[in-house]
């Protein structure tokens, strides 16, 4: 049995590593591997066996080696073998020596044979395995495609030829159905080794994937005058990428929408009818996220560089655009600025306004002028003005003496104290939404509200 199955053993290997694309020498130390183990189950453990492959002859030489000794002081003949009889061998032995007699492999039987075809058989899957996640890991962020095959818990199994990649369900379009034999491609996010082999990860709905999309079809982004410079995406739906040019005389929109839309309509297909819309990027954040936000008119951005978040005023008219269907305009220029955006209406930003003014106007002296000049250094209440540093103060015009900083900054904070010792809530404008421009002044309003709140503190 041994020797039918190690024989013609060149060609065996040769035929295997051209099959399955194996390295010869990784064929080969399976075979000594398993000759190996059979030769330990046969002759036992204990013995020193080494095998060998001889190109010459393309078979598996099996070796024991032992100690030469004196033959006074021989004593194991598993490991042992006297002078007289090494020098048989070897003329060249001497006392020491490890000496090496080779085994038949004939002698191996019938079940140690089975068990080196085993071994045999495992390493080649296993090398097959490395094969394919080298290749793979390599791949790693590129587009591939193959055949659906079935659905295991959700999850799309692609057969990619040599091996089979997953979609899980949260990697797919929502919506998408797959029947068995349909292609199918998609970005492959991750390969990662397995106790059961390579396990693929292919994604739908991955933001890369629609850069790569981009890539593959517009050539001016693929030679990089043109860059995607961020994407984001609502799977199925609609996404947004942005993109810049280096190259004055290319349009980086124009690129990417193709002559008559064609290069981006070729995307939306693929994504099953998912919306696109290419905006301008632009190193002012300011301006890219009004470019994001786009159809919608933008006509005030105040910005909050510290924590990243942006609020922007539209006009009343074009606030549900700005924000989209169930916000997902919004949501997706935030995550492709990469900034938290808040969308803010002109009336209510006037009325904020108004509600601001009137609050800083509670403190004893405060005129309508010198209240909005702390509303525009960034107080919007007396709370937060009690608790502010003299040198924030100070920035203020009007306030740039410290003892007078010093001053409205304590004014402050004994109204604080007041409103909490007395219990009475802090009142509000009795016309928030209004706008400040029209009707009864802010100074009017103020007023009347503030000889109310004030008796009830025993002021004048």
């Amino acid at each position: 049995m041994a020797e039918n199955l190690f024989s013609d053993l060149a060609k065996v290997i040769d035929q295997v590593g051209k099959d399955k694309g194996i390295d010869k020498e990784v064929i080969i130390d399976a075979v000594k591997q398993a000759m190996l183990v059979a030769a330990r189950k046969k002759f036992g453990t204990y013995r020193e066996i080494e095998a060998q492959y001889n190109e010459e002859t393309g078979e598996v030489e099996l070796y024991e080696f032992k100690e030469v000794v004196e033959r006074e002081k021989f004593i194991d003949e598993e490991v042992e073998i006297p002078l007289d009889e090494a020098l048989k061998l070897d003329p060249g032995a001497a006392l020491d020596d490890s000496i090496g007699i080779k085994l038949e492999s004939g002698d191996l039987g019938r079940i140690a044979a089975q068990t080196a075809k085993q071994i045999i058989l495992q390493k080649v899957r296993d090398a097959e395995r490395e094969i394919i996640f080298s290749e793979f890991e390599q791949r790693k962020g590129e587009i591939a495609s193959g055949i659906a095959r079935r659905v295991e818990k959700g999850a799309i199994v692609v057969d990619l030829g040599r091996t089979e990649a997953h979609i899980p369900p949260r990697e797919q379009i929502p919506g998408e159905m797959y029947k068995p034999g349909y292609r199918i491609q998609g970005y492959l996010s991750e390969v990662r080794q397995t106790t059961r082999g390579p396990q693929i990860i292919m994604s739908r709905a991955d933001e890369r994937y629609l850069v790569k999309l981009f890539e593959m079809e517009v050539p001016e982004i693929y030679d990089g005058i043109v860059e995607i410079m961020s994407a984001a995406r609502e799977p199925g739906q609609r996404a947004k990428i942005a993109v810049r040019t280096k190259d004055n005389s290319v349009d980086p929109v124009g690129a990417c929408v193709g002559m008559k839309g064609s290069r981006v309509q070729n995307i939306v297909q693929e994504l099953k009818g998912e919306k696109i819309d290419i905006v301008m990027w632009d190193e002012d954040v300011t301006r890219f996220a009004c470019n994001a936000l786009a159809p919608a008119e933008i006509s005030k951005v105040f910005l909050d560089e510290e924590n990243k978040e942006m609020e922007i005023v539209v006009p009343d008219q074009q606030l549900s655009l700005a924000i989209g269907k169930k916000g997902q305009n919004v949501r997706l220029a935030a995550k492709l600025t990469g900034w938290k955006l808040d969308i803010i209406s002109v009336s209510a930003t006037s009325a904020r306004t108004a509600e601001s003014i009137f609050n800083l106007m509670l403190i004893p002296g405060m005129s309508e002028t010198m209240a909005q000049n702390m509303f525009q250094s960034g107080f919007g209440s007396f709370q937060s003005l009690s608790t502010a540093k003299v040198e924030e103060v100070m920035t203020i015009p009007g306030y740039d003496d410290p003892e007078k900083a010093q001053k409205i900054i304590q004014d402050a904070a004994d109204l604080v104290q007041k409103y909490k010792e007395q219990g009475i809530p802090v009142p509000t404008s009795p016309q928030i939404a209004a706008k400040v421009e029209t009707g009864t002044s802010a100074k009017q309003r103020a007023e009347e509200q503030l000889k109310a709140e004030l008796s009830k503190l025993g002021q004048e």
